[in-house]
């Protein structure tokens, strides 16, 4: 089954309940001032020498501050190989409007 590119914040969260890897291309100063429980900080300029660092066997959700660095990110993992990454859409912005967690 293909994944959808992007997905909601809601969707995005029963993913990684179920199993999902929640990745975040912040930077750590983002991270530092908030961030959702259980997700991998990697910067969106790191992420290029550090793709091998994610697990092949999982989908991957991203997400960054608003969704523009988290496409980024989809789109590059996807065309190196990675067709299980998908884009939070509105990223921790929308993912703390939807009522989900987030450690402050």
């Amino acid at each position: 089954m293909d994944l959808p590119i992007e997905v909601s914040p809601p969707e995005a969260h029963t993913a990684v309940a179920g199993g999902a890897y929640l990745l975040d291309v912040r930077e750590p100063w983002e991270w530092q001032e908030r961030h959702i429980p259980g997700a991998v900080l990697i910067p969106l300029v790191e992420l290029p020498g550090r793709i091998g660092e994610l697990p092949d066997d999982r989908d991957i959700y991203v997400h960054c501050r608003m969704g523009g660095r988290s496409r980024r990110a989809v789109d590059h993992l996807r065309q190196s190989g990675r067709p299980r990454a998908v884009n939070v859409v509105g990223g921790i912005d929308a993912w703390e409007e939807a009522g989900l967690p987030v450690i402050p």
